[in-house]
């Protein structure tokens, strides 16, 4: 999995920091088909393979979540984002850090979320992004709702 180029793997020292929301809908202007991903890099990604924890069976990608709006979507981008930014904004600790990618999906995994093969990395992101996309999203969603 992974990009590599004549020098190597690309790293995210190879591409841009996303330092705000707008930075993230900014980049979705201009590129489609983006997935972003909580884990410790492209590089560590690369030298693993992804299995569902529960069951222990091997995924042909990498788990992500898409951050193109679905065609359904009615709200604005930056809602949409917000709302996959905080999807498993949980697994973010000092070791495992959301970044974008792009790539073939290859399946779903055990939660329907998009499985990655042939990974580019497109971007990091800063965790203040993720702090805005949380506080952004407390403000505009029902996070209580569990549609029952």
């Amino acid at each position: 999995m992974g990009l590599h180029l004549a020098d190597g793997p690309v790293t995210l020292d190879d591409v841009p920091r996303l330092r705000s929301l707008g930075d993230v809908v900014a980049l979705l202007a201009v590129a489609e088909r983006l997935y972003v991903r909580f884990s410790a890099g492209p590089v560590a990604d690369a030298g693993t393979e992804s299995r569902d924890h529960e069951s222990g069976c091997l995924l042909p990608g990498l788990s992500v979540n898409p951050l193109d709006p679905e065609p359904w979507w009615d709200r604005p981008v930056e809602h949409w984002v917000a709302r996959q930014l905080c999807q498993y904004a949980h697994l973010m600790t000092p070791e495992r850090f959301p970044w974008v990618l792009t790539g073939d999906v290859v399946g779903r995994g055990p939660d329907c979320e998009p499985l990655l093969d042939a990974t580019t990395p497109v971007a990091s992101v800063a965790r203040s992004v993720v702090d805005e996309a949380a506080a952004l999203y407390s403000r505009v969603f029902d996070s209580g709702d569990d549609g029952t």
